[in-house]
């Protein structure tokens, strides 16, 4: 159901930028559109993950320089029969951890300083097999390609705003406006759709690979309390799906659950109080 729902929530995202597209220039704006998603995406496929390990000053250690948390990864990689990912540690006190890369092939999983230090072995295991699961499931490829249509249809709205304002566009300014208001928030409230199911199934997966739910609900209860009270440094909004827990928890408010990128922690914690007789 979830891999269905994904899909779906794909393909109304393109079709939404091609529309946008197709409304500015006719059929040869849905080409343009459709031919600005296919560069944007090819770009996103090969460069994402290099971007985002940079971005957070990660550093790649090995068995020799991080023994613990290395094996932790190799040990829950033979168990999901994935090949053994890049390991980073990102110089961050606020505890968290995301997975990028491609494909298993072309993986790596960063946990922060602030991760390794508050979380039991356990916990870090339970971490460490969602972002593995994120890895085997190609979550990473989907939520960089569901942000990248998601910004481009947010620029091609800037322009149909300027047009619209500036009377460079024949259509009616009013409409134009509209659309370009109200398509950015589609887009992103199907993102955010979209990283919100990707997490529920990457819980499930670590509660399979473990065989341990309990690990991961341990660790989310311990990461939201301290992300609702602090802000990684170099966070972003473009980077804040990877997480397993939203680095900007604690600016959150009530209504803005539709454009959270992630679950709410006590709703990803029941799902997988339902996991341990099962698994």
């Amino acid at each position: 159901m979830e891999v269905f729902k994904t899909i779906f929530l794909m393909t109304v995202l393109t079709l939404l930028f091609i529309v946008v597209g197709g409304y500015i220039g006719g059929q040869n704006g849905m080409l343009i559109a459709f031919g600005i998603a296919v560069a944007m995406n090819f770009f996103s496929y090969f460069y994402s993950d290099k971007l985002v390990l940079r971005h957070y000053r990660a550093v790649e250690v090995s068995r020799k320089n991080a023994k613990g948390f290395y094996e932790i990864v190799e040990r829950l990689a033979q168990k999901a029969n994935i090949p053994m990912p890049k390991v980073y540690i990102i110089p961050e006190s606020v505890p968290n951890a995301f997975a990028t890369g491609r494909n298993p092939k072309n993986a790596a999983v960063a946990a922060t300083e602030g991760l390794l230090n508050l979380l039991t072995p356990q916990e870090i295991e339970g971490v460490m097999a969602h972002e593995l699961s994120h890895v085997r499931h190609y979550d990473i490829l989907i939520g960089s390609i569901a942000a990248t249509i998601a910004g481009a249809i947010a620029i091609v709205a800037n322009i149909m705003h300027y047009g619209a304002m500036s009377g460079k566009n024949r259509q009616n300014p009013i409409i134009m406006i509209a659309i370009a208001i109200i398509l950015p928030l589609a887009a992103a409230i199907i993102q955010m759709a979209i990283s919100r199911e990707r997490e529920y199934k990457a819980d499930e997966g670590a509660a399979k690979i473990t065989k341990h739910p309990e690990w991961l609900q341990s660790a989310l209860l311990k990461l939201d309390a301290y992300a609702k009270g602090g802000v990684m440094q170099q966070a972003s909004q473009e980077s804040a799906h990877m997480f397993i827990i939203n680095p900007f928890s604690g600016k959150n408010i009530s209504f803005a659950s539709l454009f959270s990128t992630h679950p709410s922690t006590q709703d990803r914690i029941a799902k997988l109080e339902t996991l341990k007789g099962r698994v």
